[in-house]
């Protein structure tokens, strides 16, 4: 048994490696027992797993130390990862990684009886954002580490296509600094021979999944976007979650297209309940709940509020900008795009609320208005700390500052 899933390891972390090195493979370690990577189809999950079990062996995809296993491939379905990882251990296995885990049905049972019974096995694994750690008797809170992960940075997104090398800032170094860092951005962007903004409106369309890279073809990439919005609802949410009825899976499929239409989505109950024939607003907001959890949407609280932002969101979007042109109708409003990218790249390290003042509160210190070029500090001239995240701008001054510089975050 261990033989055929050893042979598919090597076949698979050969061909799922690449050069370039995400945000999360160069912060975080992996050394903890059990860490567990979760994101949304697409991302680059499988990438940084298969990553992180070559740097323990100095890239060697024939050292019998590492063992990667697609839990959902044909050939591992119909076997107990316990004693995958029992084999892998008695011939001298250390480093075990499962990925796409939520589509094993008993995997938290799994996990939590391989990290109890063999203290020499690292394990990595990687799932839904909708994972739940914490379920049922097999509470793996108090064993697993959990990273988060998000899709490309415009960062990254100009560093994989112009293959150029640009620094990671920090949120201060862009309200203090701005001006000194666009220069410098600017500078290495015309040594190839390329402008900020048009890039900056591609990546808005089609940069926040890497695997863009892999089909090179922009219409494929909103397709392959739309159908993983579909599987995640289908599949991912429904292995997580067993319960979901057909009928829950076409509202939920409803909501995301209600919500990428909307300018921006402001809440009514009252008036979604309508639309989405949806009669109890307990079950209503639970489908929000199911939808954040999934990467598929972000909700923010106001932030002078107290209470948990899922019992009563002040805003609703979609997770990134590439989202709403895979799913709008017709052009996303420029308003929709732009609030999206800026609380897409601040959630990445930061706390954002929405304000009365502004847009939006960032860890209860800076406060953003976001628009065009054309944006004024009228809203939030009399205002503490607060800048303007402008569009349609190479360079900002003082204050105002030019949005695409905040994809440089992480």
């Amino acid at each position: 048994m261990l033989e055929e899933i050893q042979r598919l390891s090597r076949h698979f972390l050969k061909i799922k490696n690449a050069a370039y090195r995400r945000y999360l493979i160069r912060t975080a370690t992996f050394n903890h027992r059990l860490s567990i990577i979760i994101g949304q189809r697409g991302v680059g999950k499988t990438t940084t797993l298969v990553q992180s079990l070559l740097d323990n062996v100095q890239g060697d995809h024939f050292d019998p130390r590492i063992l990667y296993v697609q839990v959902d491939h044909f050939q591992v379905s119909n076997m107990h990862l316990y004693k995958i990882a029992e084999q892998f251990l008695a011939l001298g296995g250390k480093w075990l990684a499962f990925d796409e885990i939520h589509k094993y049905p008993q995997w938290s049972q799994e996990l939590k009886s391989i990290y109890d019974t063999f203290p020499d096995l690292t394990i990595l694994a990687s799932g839904s954002s909708a994972l739940e750690i914490y379920r049922g008797s097999h509470d793996l809170t108090r064993r697993a580490l959990c990273y988060p992960m998000q899709g490309l940075s415009f960062r990254e997104f100009l560093e994989l296509t112009l293959h150029i090398k640009l620094p990671t800032l920090t949120l201060e170094d862009i309200c203090q600094q701005h001006e000194r860092h666009t220069e410098s951005i600017l500078e290495q962007l015309s040594l190839v021979k390329k402008k900020i903004l048009p890039e900056f409106y591609r990546y808005l369309k089609v940069g926040y999944y890497p695997f863009l890279y892999e089909l090179h073809d922009e219409v494929a990439y909103g397709m392959i976007l739309e159908q993983n919005l579909h599987a995640t609802i289908e599949s991912d949410l429904v292995a997580i979650h067993p319960h979901l009825t057909g009928i829950t899976i076409a509202k939920l499929k409803q909501l995301v297209v209600y919500i990428a239409n909307s300018v921006p989505f402001t809440p009514n109950w009252s008036k979604i309940k309508e639309v989405l024939e949806v009669g109890d607003l307990r079950t209503l907001k639970s489908y929000f709940k199911l939808l954040e959890d999934a990467s598929l949407v972000r909700s923010i609280a106001r932030s002078t509020e107290k209470f948990n932002q899922l019992e009563s969101p002040e805003k609703i979007y979609l997770d990134n900008p590439n989202q709403l042109f895979a799913i709008a109708s017709g052009s996303p409003e420029k308003g929709t795009v732009r609030e999206t990218y800026f609380l897409n790249m601040l959630s990445q390290g930061h706390t954002v609320k929405a304000s009365k003042q502004g847009d939006f509160a960032i860890d209860d210190s800076y406060l953003f208005e976001v628009g065009g070029r054309k944006k004024t500090f009228e809203q939030v001239r009399l205002q503490k700390n607060a800048y303007l995240a402008c569009d349609d701008i190479e360079q900002g001054a003082g204050n105002k500052i030019p949005l695409w510089l905040f994809g440089l975050l992480y």
